[in-house]
């Protein structure tokens, strides 16, 4: 006992690892272990010396430090964080070192290639508390070097640690701890914006952490394909990594409105991914949802999940906008709050609205002349007025129709609301049906997620004939946005397929579905006329006929073909058939 007291000494103990090391390793094992090399003996060794500190041992991604002063061991921690950040710049981001660092003041044993002892193992303990780029010392660390460092310190109370028998004061040291000066909030830009968290691995296995990074990529990536959303980058989204920070403070910090944050669970074979989407300028949550599946596939589901989340989150947060836009007073507007008017007049299928809707979009073209999106919308106004009855001089607004859609082409080539709205304009006012086809397919290629481009996608097969591929597209589009106000179109289109394809009793009960939503939606009324009337209905096929010609009244066998633009012969000609054992008029 004499021997083991004359060898026990004070000593500041630094405990360092790199944040990820295993996923790093995965993608890419010998460009890390050059980088881990390279920054060892370019940063570590020399900063340890400067400081009188003693590498004691390297332990593959960590490293034990042994320094005979607090104030050394913290001065040598906060240079190691900035330098090794700095040596981020130009260089691929699966090799970027990100380091959490634990200090602590205690007793020690032994020389050598290994120390031990108490001081050791509650450094050890608070290096796994540090946030990533960041540093946590204990309360005895603090007390030590306070005033004599230029840190930011933020208490995290008293932590019990497993095998401490006491507990121990810690505190968050660095730029990156939240504390000390705030970063100054940043201006809103004038389109949605939103930042991704990281989620939260609940799994209890630190190597599936990589899993739920990579759920968060996809995410963003995806997202990054709207064009009127603003994505933060992963890099600075990832800052706030296994930190609790108030998502109002992540708003003010990345200029961003909306946040969305989740964790991922993995049991066996079973996973869970939660997800919600808050106003970060309110605290409101907006949405939150979770996804259960099988782990057969990791990728076909995390493809899966990131579609899901993708297609849900992007209808609130464009019903988030509009909202916004309505509370701005008028005489504030820019083009971009123009255009969400617009966006919401449409939705309320009057003809009143449908106007406004028009010239709120034209506002927004005349603020900004190159809004190719604003352009589709007001060419798909046209296809509202047309589907409803309500052109007044058809040649001249089907003209002006194809004059939007062909200007939000010229445009919009890499804008999928563009390319998906002029493309749907082209297809059912003018009647350049593969024309249009083609750019709802290019919309798609720009973005998978776009619910409504895969449901005019659908409808355009049906023009086509191509009945199977409009029962994939428009059910996709079901899947996208499940609970969507204006689902009726889609159910809609579904009951289309099914009649081209001669499936009458199924197209009977989607159209039935479609009037449940929606009375009086004329395109549901038409396919539910012609195939009762098919399917030996006739008193229910005449009902609805007569309620149909109520509504309107132009309505004849010879001009069915301006309201449904069918390419083949035999569909108009069964739909024709359909409707005259209904009771239309030739």
């Amino acid at each position: 006992m004499a021997e083991e007291r004359i060898k026990r000494r004070l000593a500041a103990i630094l405990v360092a690892d790199v944040v990820g090391y295993s996923r790093m390793m995965e993608a890419d094992e010998a460009g890390t272990l050059a980088a881990l090399k390279e920054q060892r003996k370019t940063i570590l060794e020399p900063v340890v010396d400067e400081h009188g500190g003693r590498i004691v041992k390297l332990m593959g991604d960590g490293v034990l430090i042994e320094f005979a002063s607090a104030v050394n061991a913290v001065t040598a921690a906060l240079e190691l964080q900035k330098k090794t950040t700095d040596a981020h710049d130009g260089v691929l981001e699966t090799r970027q070192i990100v380091l959490r660092i634990g200090i602590n003041l205690g007793d020690v044993i032994g020389e050598g290639s290994d120390i031990y002892g108490e001081g050791v193992n509650v450094a050890a303990r608070l290096e796994k508390l540090a946030e990533a780029g960041t540093i946590c010392v204990s309360g005895k660390v603090h007390d030590e070097v306070r005033g004599k460092v230029d840190g930011h310190f933020a208490d995290l109370g008293e932590r019990k640690f497993h095998n401490i028998a006491a507990p121990v004061r810690a505190y968050s040291l660095g730029p990156a701890s939240g504390e000390g000066p705030p970063r100054p909030a940043l201006e809103l830009p004038n389109k949605p914006s939103i930042a991704v968290l990281a989620f939260e691995n609940l799994s209890g296995d630190p190597e599936q952490e990589y899993f739920a990074d990579g759920i968060v990529e996809e995410i963003i990536t995806a997202l990054s394909r709207i064009r009127w959303l603003l994505v933060i980058a992963r890099n600075s989204s990832f800052v706030y990594k296994g930190r609790a920070v108030d998502v109002k403070q992540i708003g003010r910090e990345l200029g961003v409105r909306y946040v969305l944050e989740g964790s991922v669970r993995k049991a066996g074979s079973r996973l869970r991914i939660t997800g919600q989407l808050i106003d970060a300028s309110t605290g409101a949550h907006l949405w939150a949802d979770r996804f259960d599946g099988a782990l057969e596939d990791i990728f076909d589901l995390q493809d899966r999940v990131t579609s899901s989340v993708v297609g849900a989150i992007s209808p609130q947060l464009e019903q988030a906008e509009i909202e916004r836009a309505a509370r701005k007073p008028t005489e504030s507007l820019d083009a971009y709050d123009c255009y969400l008017r617009g966006v919401a007049a449409l939705r309320l299928m009057t003809l009143d609205a449908n106007n406004e809707a028009l010239r709120m979009f034209g506002r927004a073209i005349e603020i900004d002349p190159g809004f190719a999106s604003a352009y589709g919308m007001a060419a798909r106004c046209y296809g509202q007025r047309k589907v409803a009855g309500w052109m007044s001089d058809r040649a001249r607004e089907t003209a002006e129709a194809a004059r939007l859609a062909r200007r939000a082409t010229e445009l919009g080539r890499n804008d999928a609301v563009a390319l998906c709205t002029a493309g749907f304009a082209l297809a059912y006012v003018v009647g350049r049906v593969e024309d249009g086809d083609a750019l709802i397919d290019q919309a798609l290629a720009l973005n998978g997620n776009l619910a409504w481009a895969w449901y005019f996608s659908g409808w355009v097969k049906v023009y086509l004939g191509d009945a199977e591929m409009a029962l994939e597209r428009t059910m996709h589009a079901l899947r996208l946005s499940p609970q969507d106000p204006h689902i009726y179109h889609m159910l809609a289109a579904v009951a289309y397929a099914h009649f081209i394809s001669g499936r009458d009793q199924d197209a009977l009960s989607w159209a039935t579905k479609a009037l449940r939503v929606q009375p009086d939606y004329q395109s549901a009324m038409r396919i539910f006329a012609a195939s009762s009337a098919l399917t030996g209905l006739q008193q229910q096929a005449e009902s609805e006929m007569a309620r149909m010609r109520k509504l309107h009244p132009a309505l004849r066998i010879s001009n069915l073909h301006d309201l449904i633009p069918l390419c083949r012969q035999e569909d108009l000609s069964r739909l024709a058939e359909g409707l005259r054992r209904a009771g239309l008029p030739e």
